[in-house]
């Protein structure tokens, strides 16, 4: 296929990678390379079955900048070959993805509570080799429902799919709507993730976990007061 990994092993099948998109890095003003502090952000969507959505972010605090977005497919002859193959692969690609872009942190979509026993514990189990990455790279990770994601990046908690992927667009100023929507939700996730950093730091408020929350409600509140403005012409759906 077209889009390739370049450092990838021997052992992954380039064909399951779905897509891979590289673009091209803006160049930043010569003023602006020594005060600028860039960092990179890794969205995850874990799968229970389907594709796994990834993105990485490079943001300054105001501007964004897409390094990479995908989604990892799994061929059903793989998922048959052993248990564990699914999730290998995904521990694998992900630890590549660290490996070659170093984000600082890594922000993940929790596990839906309203899916059923079986699906909820494969996708703890996809989650599980996606903390595993991060811990074995020392990247910090920070979890969020698809509900904060999708009122953080929509200003509408039950924003849909479509929605999503033209809402992920215009925020990062993208030529091409991320395809499939499995890469948007991970964009979307980055996203989120930064966009409460900034309110963190905003209202002064602590980065430990008991803050989590707060930093959450914040940005999420603070997103639906400007939700007017960015999503005009899209209509919730119920």
């Amino acid at each position: 296929m077209a889009f390739a990994f370049r450092d990838l092993s021997s052992h992954y099948d380039l064909a399951r990678v779905i897509p891979c998109r590289r673009l091209s890095r803006m160049a930043p003003n010569p003023s602006d390379t020594e005060t600028s502090n860039l960092r990179r952000i890794l969205g995850v969507d874990p799968a229970a079955s389907g594709p796994t959505g990834y993105g990485v972010i490079e943001t300054d605090g105001r501007n964004f900048r897409v390094l990479r977005y995908g989604a990892l497919h799994i061929s059903p002859k793989r998922q048959k070959s052993s248990a564990g193959a699914c999730l290998h692969d995904v521990h694998s690609l992900l630890c590549q993805l660290i490996e070659e872009f170093h984000p600082y942190a890594m922000a993940v979509e929790s596990v839906f509570t309203a899916l059923n026993m079986r699906t909820a514990l494969r996708l703890a189990e996809v989650r599980g080799v996606v903390l595993l990455a991060a811990e074995q790279h020392g990247v910090e990770v920070r979890s969020y429902s698809p509900r904060e994601v999708k009122a953080c990046v929509a200003g509408y908690g039950h924003a849909d799919k479509k929605q999503m992927q033209l809402m992920v667009r215009a925020l990062l100023k993208m030529e091409i709507t991320p395809e499939p929507s499995d890469a948007a939700d991970a964009l979307a996730v980055a996203l989120c993730h930064i966009q409460g950093e900034q309110f963190t730091r905003r209202f002064g408020l602590s980065v430990g976990p008991r803050a989590a929350s707060t930093q959450r409600v914040v940005a999420t509140a603070a997103s639906r007061r400007q939700s007017t403005a960015r999503i005009s012409g899209l209509q919730p759906t119920r």
